[in-house]
């Protein structure tokens, strides 16, 4: 046979777009990362994955993997994996929240978790961070509703919210919500001079530091930024030297070539919009984002919390635990509830909305040559 095919389900997540499996629809998981790749039209050097289902960006070029749990206080495991477009390394390191927005309709509409009444709670357990996400959205006929009144900016319309609690998010890639030990540290990389950063670790590891380290404004918009090599080249040191910082990577080589998705990358500026506490330009795998990435939100506002952060210190205090976030296309508002233990602080909460919907449903199409 030329090609062979796996049952799959195409889904939107937030403002993202995936692949999504049953474990049990997979072969091993040695081949998890061709199959992926060749679904997704991953490497493409025109940067367009025009043979497969990604659409040529990191937040269009996902996959999840949903199976039965392997914990007792979870209805269903989720794997997930970023695919970068020009190279066939598959990152299973650190998870994706506006995917995970789609894993409980997913798990629902499957028949994976029983649902009835107007509403379903479905507790996932992310094999990634080891973490467990609670998703709760509304019912209609016994499946996840779609239309609602909830407006995710970013996507076109309104549709039906889907509430997400990350519990105990700190330390999902590295094991410490402050994986140096401290809120502020200097990376000191080739042409780029000490810079001063804070390298966090809740529900993603994200290394802040304030845009103007890197003579920005910190309104720049995704397009300038991507037009601009200088700024790339810059973040992307960065992002390798706090990889290994952080501890994802034993050196740079090991970060630019294996860790390509992680850390994420949070430019920092006072907010230019009433009503929010801190601007924010992110990029991931390279790219800037146009929205705020979920996980990377979260990160941001839980260090607006502790002391001593370079967020915390860019920044305008909230008085709550919701953190108004300004992206280059709207706000996200999220909730961090962080505790204080003696001298140590612990995140025992994130919480944001997003939206979901199943895009098609079939088989998806991978040569056979790819998985020899």
């Amino acid at each position: 046979m030329d090609q062979i095919s796996f049952a799959a389900v195409y889904m939107r997540g937030g403002t993202s777009r995936a692949l999504f499996f049953r474990q049990q629809d997979l072969p091993e998981r040695a081949a998890w990362d061709a199959v992926f790749a060749a679904a997704l039209g991953t490497p493409d050097p025109h940067g367009r994955q025009l043979d497969g289902m990604g659409g040529g960006i990191s937040s269009l070029s996902k996959v999840a993997v949903i199976g039965p749990p392997s914990r007792a206080d979870a209805d269903v495991d989720y794997t997930f994996a970023q695919v970068p477009v020009d190279a066939a390394v598959v990152q299973y390191k650190g998870n994706c929240g506006n995917i995970s927005s789609a894993v409980g309709p997913y798990a629902v509409d499957e028949g994976l978790v029983p649902a009835q009444g107007d509403s379903a709670t479905v507790r996932i357990h992310n094999t990634n961070t080891g973490k467990i996400i609670v998703a709760r959205f509304p019912l209609a006929g016994g499946k996840a509703a779609v239309d609602g009144d909830f407006v995710l900016q970013g996507v076109a319309g309104a549709g039906a919210p889907v509430r997400l609690s990350f519990l105990d998010p700190g330390g999902a890639a590295t094991g410490r919500l402050l994986p140096t030990g401290r809120p502020r540290d200097t990376l000191a990389l080739a042409g780029l001079g000490p810079i001063e950063v804070s390298l966090v670790d809740a529900a993603n590891p994200v290394v802040m530091l304030r845009a103007a380290s890197l003579g920005l404004r910190g309104d720049e918009t995704p397009a300038a930024m991507s037009a601009d090599k200088a700024l790339l080249a810059a973040c992307e040191q960065l992002r390798c030297g706090a990889a290994v910082a952080m501890g994802l990577a034993s050196d740079l080589q090991e970060a630019a070539e294996r860790v390509r998705s992680l850390p994420l990358v949070a430019l920092l500026s006072e907010p230019g919009q009433p009503g929010c506490h801190i601007r924010v330009r992110m990029l991931s795998s390279g790219q800037p984002h146009l929205a705020t990435p979920l996980t990377g939100g979260m990160c941001v506002a839980a260090a607006m919390h502790v002391e001593g952060t370079v967020a915390r210190g860019v920044g305008l205090r909230p008085e709550g635990e919701d953190v108004c976030i300004e992206h280059p296309t709207g706000t996200l508002r999220v909730g961090a509830r962080v505790l204080a233990r003696g001298a140590a602080v612990e995140v025992a909460e994130t919480a944001v909305y997003r939206s979901a919907r199943r895009l098609m449903d079939g088989r998806v199409y991978v040569p056979a040559s790819r998985l020899r």
